[in-house]
């Protein structure tokens, strides 16, 4: 291999210099924040980081800043309370700021964070030449290397687990490294195990009855003779219309627009500044991570329908493969006469040779933009509503036999694949209280389940075509027949154990149709009520969403009553319409499909972000339909912080391979020139997004996820360096603490930031009540003609004095030492000096000048002690 040994020497010099860049790849050495203020303890992520100071450090008046922020934090508010209460998911950091009205301190988190010393490889003298003859193994035989916990599955700690989920890691507990689920030891109990098995309560004799649109749950049939319903929480109409129409003129108030539109600015432009500073940070910390990349990363696919969850070739096959096998098989009647398979085909004129993808014409093209029909007409292959009917239907004369089929067939791919999962959609029209039941039914003859899939139940917005055939006499029909199964099998599971069973693995609502309908979206409180509502006309959006969110509400709080699993509201929002839809959404779903409207609403966008709601974005279906891709805004709402996730939507009409989802990630990559970061980024984002059970998220991107910033992330699961969910946290800090800070000031005179510095270091708002720990260093200095005393500490909170004449005194929230260039002290004082400094100033200034307003609780206190006997 080598001419000489002078060649050996020369290969292996070359060999240590690489290894030695790449290392120092790996130790990236930066410098500190960019005002020069250390990190808290529990804030190790060391990273270029940016900070912005003045007086006015977001842009605009102190006057349009306190009124918008105001106004942006009664927005939050409302959502906390709805989601409170229907027992969706909030987000952690905002509801500290909501309740404390500051940032949450991060010395107040669980002292464990993950260990990352095994991820990291390291070489040293001694193995150097043992590196080059390494082996590699299968990720199945990396499992089998380790000694993997044989447990039991227990329930999920927030929405009970199934058969087969993983069992929870609690800290400090070994987790073990695999890379699949069929990696782990229980698999081959999940073979053997019931997967549709859960929770048994016995019957609690409930009596549900409907009111205004909204069932009440009453203890016994006495009770609903005296009006004594239980008392489950839930929001009346008149509070939701009220609750609209401020967020209606939130959206419409124009300084509250330019200011929500500065900050989205700010926040695109500060991600670009991340990405060159830290870009190769980043990745060097990727690459030191060994095994996992963005193809083994766990992916669920958010948004993605069931009847149009396979692409065109494999519907094509599989029709072409049944018609040869089961050409004799009865599929339906026609006129009362039964019908095979190959007679129906017959009438068409078709046989098994002639079918192609293009006869098949399921597929959308340029004719479907802004053409709803015409790509709801692509649902019938070979433009036959009867093969839509044969191959892609629960209730048909086949009893969804072809559909089961073709479904657990994607199943087979997902489970094939790994790392891919989904949440596909399935119809109830809600013509019939019976159309419940035929779906579990379905589900549990065919045994449609797999651990790569749960359920969401989508529910189409066709009141008016079933007012027009007569199928329905008013709106309180329509809602009947979707709640009543569910609140009856809930009181008692008994009454139907296929439903009950289903429930398991189905894990919320979607509302779906066409939001570009012309409509009046504006609700009013003597709107008429749904058994009132008897009209042709279709109700708004919003009346749909709040009649599924309300009763959710009380269905959700019976179902956690009797230990049963719960669900959430996330339906499609913002696709197309007006933007009432996407204010509906902000204040009753946990999350979102679509979003595309949100471009053209700065005030909601930024609302969204503060709210960190997650949306899940098909920008392929989005360029079929209704906007082109190079103009869909997911590459800015990645930018700037809001939770995004890529999904499929409909892969039989827009997607040509096998996995509908890594052509959405391949085809965004190549369009926007995402990095592994970001591709890591979205897949971590759909993953917490779904409905997947606690313990399984924690398997797949760490036992701590829920927690804010880089303690919540583990780099060997999710390929996401600390970096990055770091700069996210903090720059969500930062935005709200420009908005809490400055309501708290308006409410507290003394608590004024004579800098008015900002930066992305959340050390500054991390900090604990100014009564701890104020013992350190006392600076003076001048600014303009204003003396001011600073006495500095790393704990202490800021308080400031303001004394008559040119005297100020601050109490700094950190030992930032200035002088007359603001850089040095004018002098240092030692713990007691200082207190008797500061208790003969406050004297002086007592005494001699007098002092404005009152004094901060602390000086009152110093007061006190010093001159209470005089």
């Amino acid at each position: 291999m080598f001419g000489s040994k002078k060649d050996l020497k020369q290969w292996n010099k070359s060999r240590n210099e690489t290894r030695k860049n790449l290392s120092g790849a790996t130790r990236t050495r930066i410098r500190g924040p960019g005002d020069g203020r250390q990190t808290t303890p529990g804030n190790n992520v060391t990273f270029q980081r940016l900070s912005v100071a003045g007086i006015h450090v977001t842009g605009v008046p102190l006057d349009d800043l306190e009124r918008a922020a105001s106004t942006l934090i009664d927005a939050l508010a409302l959502r906390r309370d709805y989601m409170e209460i229907s027992g969706q998911a909030f987000p952690e950091t905002l509801a500290y700021y909501l309740t404390h009205r500051e940032s949450p301190p991060r010395d107040l988190q669980h002292d464990d964070v993950i260990d990352l010393s095994r991820a990291v490889i390291k070489f040293d003298d001694a193995a150097e030449e043992q590196c080059v003859i390494l082996k590699t193994c299968s990720s199945e035989d990396l499992a089998l290397l380790q000694n993997l916990d044989r447990s039991s599955w227990p329930h999920s700690v927030t929405r009970f687990s199934l058969p087969g989920t993983l069992s929870t890691i609690f800290p400090g507990q070994h987790s073990g490294s695999c890379d699949s689920q069929e990696d782990f030891s229980g698999n081959e109990q999940l073979q053997s195990e019931d997967p549709w098995a859960g929770p048994q309560p016995a019957d609690r004799h409930y009596v549900c009855r409907w009111k205004r649109g909204v069932v009440h749950v009453y203890r016994s049939a006495a009770d609903v003779s005296d009006h004594r319903p239980l008392r489950y929480r839930y929001l009346p109409f008149e509070k939701y219309v009220e609750d609209m129409a401020r967020l209606t003129a939130v959206i419409s108030d124009g300084p509250l627009k330019s200011f929500c539109y500065r900050r989205l600015s700010y926040l695109s432009s500060k991600y670009k500044m991340h990405v060159l500073l830290n870009e190769l940070h980043e990745l060097a910390l990727q690459k030191a991570v060994p095994h996992r990349d963005f193809y083994n990363v766990r992916k669920v696919d958010t948004h993605i329908h069931a009847a149009s969850c396979m692409n065109q070739k494999h519907l094509l096959r599989f029709i072409k493969r049944t018609l040869r096998s089961q050409p004799g098989a009865v599929v339906a009647l026609s006129l009362g006469r039964p019908m095979t398979l190959k007679s129906v085909f017959e009438e068409m004129q078709l046989d098994a040779y002639d079918l192609n993808v293009d006869i098949l014409d399921v597929h959308a093209d340029r004719n479907t933009f802004h053409r709803f029909d015409k790509f709801n007409a692509k649902y019938n292959p070979v433009g036959e509503s009867r093969l839509r009917e044969v191959f892609l239907k629960t209730d048909n004369y086949m009893n969804g036999t072809y559909f089961a089929s073709i479904i657990k067939e994607v199943m087979s791919d997902f489970e094939e694949n790994k790392y891919t999962y989904a949440e596909p959609r399935l119809s109830i029209y809600c013509k019939s209280a019976a159309e419940w039941g035929k779906l579990a039914s379905w589900a549990i003859r065919h045994q449609v389940h797999s651990p790569h899939m749960r359920w969401l139940v989508q529910v189409p917005r066709l009141y008016d075509i079933y007012r027009i055939n007569k199928l329905l006499k008013n709106f309180q029909e329509f809602l009947n027949n979707l709640f009543d199964p569910l609140f009856k099998v809930s009181v008692d599971p008994n009454t139907n154990t296929e439903l009950h069973k289903f429930l398991t693995h189905v894990i919320g609502f979607d509302s779906v149709d066409d939001e570009s309908k012309p409509e009046n979206p504006n609700l009013t409180e003597n709107m008429k009520s749904p058994e009132e509502w008897d009209d042709e006309e279709n109700p708004p959006y919003a009346y749909y969403l709040y009649y599924m969110y309300a009763n959710m509400v009380t269905l959700n709080q019976l179902r956690k009553e009797q230990g049963l699993n719960t669900f959430v509201l996330r339906p499609h929002c913002g696709e197309a319409g007006p933007p009432v839809h996407l204010c509906a959404g902000f204040l009753l779903a946990e999350n979102i499909s679509h979003g595309l409207m949100l471009r053209k609403v700065p005030a909601l966008q930024y609302i969204y972000y503060l709210a960190q709601i997650f949306i899940a974005m098909s920008p392929l279906s989005n360029n079929s339909l209704f906007l082109r891709y190079h103009r869909n805004p997911l590459p800015d709402y990645h930018a700037r912080g809001l939770r995004v996730t890529l999904s499929t939507d409909d892969p039989l009409q827009f997607h040509y391979t096998k996995e509908p989802l890594m052509e959405e990630y391949s085809v965004a990559a190549q369009a926007w020139k995402l990095s592994a970061c970001d591709m890591c980024e979205l897949a971590r984002n759909s993953v917490i997004m779904s409905g997947f059970s606690h313990e399984m998220k924690q398997r797949w991107v760490g036992q701590h996820y829920e927690r804010p910033g880089a303690p919540g992330n583990d780099i060997t699961r999710t390929n996401v360096p600390d970096v990055r969910l770091e700069y996210r946290h903090e720059t969500l800090v930062d935005e709200l603490d420009n908005l809490f800070q400055k309501t708290m000031a308006g409410q507290n005179p003394h608590s004024n930031d004579i800098t008015g510095s900002k930066s992305t270091d959340s050390a500054s708002s991390n900090t604990l009540p100014p009564e701890h720990n104020i013992t350190q260093i006392f600076y003076i200095y001048k600014t303009e003609s204003v003396w001011v005393c600073s006495v500095g500490s790393e704990t202490a909170g800021p308080i400031s004095m303001k004394l008559s004449g040119n005297l100020r005194i601050d109490l700094a929230s950190n030992p930032v030492k200035f002088g007359d260039d603001r850089s040095t002290p004018i002098f240092e004082l030692s713990n007691c000096q200082m207190q008797l400094l500061f208790t003969m100033m406050i004297f002086y200034c007592w005494v001699y000048m007098g002092v404005d307003n009152n004094l901060h609780p602390l000086e009152k206190k110093i007061e006190e002690n010093e001159y209470g006997e005089k």
